[in-house]
C-alpha cells in the first residue's frame, strides 16, 4: 500500500458500525479486521481513514446481509492533520466495499465526498468518486 500525506488519527475501533457509500445494495456495515493493522500487545487493533477493512454487512439487500467483504475506509468524523497543517474532520464515518484486495469497488458511483488521502492510496475508488476533498 503506498502511503498517506497526512498524520491520520486512528478513530475507529473493531466493531464500529460505518455507512456504506456505494450502491452495492448495502446500507451499514461492521468493522470485523484490520488489515495490516499495528497495536500493543493485548490492545485492540483501530483503524483510520484509508485503511483496508474486512466488515460484515449488517443491513441492506437480502442478498448482502450477513456477508463479509473488504471494504476502505472513505470519511471518518474524528479530525485528522494534514502536512499543510489544516485539520479535516466529515459528517459521518462511511467506507466502500471491494470485490478483493487490489481495490477494485464493488459499486459504480460513491455517494457524498471522498478523502484526498483514499484518493491517493486507492485509485479505482476515486475514479468512481464525485467528489474528492
Amino acid at each position: 500500500m503506498k502511503a498517506v500525506n497526512a498524520r491520520i488519527t486512528k478513530g475507529l475501533n473493531l466493531g464500529s458500525i460505518l455507512v456504506c457509500a456505494d450502491n452495492s445494495g448495502a446500507k451499514f456495515v461492521r468493522i470485523t479486521s484490520v488489515k495490516h493493522g499495528k497495536s500493543r500487545k493485548g490492545r485492540q487493533v483501530s483503524c483510520g481513514l484509508a485503511d483496508l477493512i474486512k466488515v460484515s454487512v449488517r443491513k441492506g439487500t437480502k442478498e448482502m446481509k450477513g456477508q463479509v467483504f473488504w471494504a476502505v475506509v472513505v470519511r471518518q468524523r474524528k479530525e485528522y492533520r494534514r502536512l499543510t497543517g489544516e485539520r479535516i474532520c466529515f459528517e459521518d464515518n462511511s467506507a466502500v466495499l471491494l470485490k478483493d484486495e487490489d481495490g477494485n469497488p464493488k459499486g459504480t458511483q460513491i455517494k457524498g465526498p471522498v478523502a484526498r488521502e483514499v484518493a491517493e492510496r486507492w485509485p479505482f475508488v476515486s475514479k468512481i468518486a464525485t467528489i474528492v476533498v
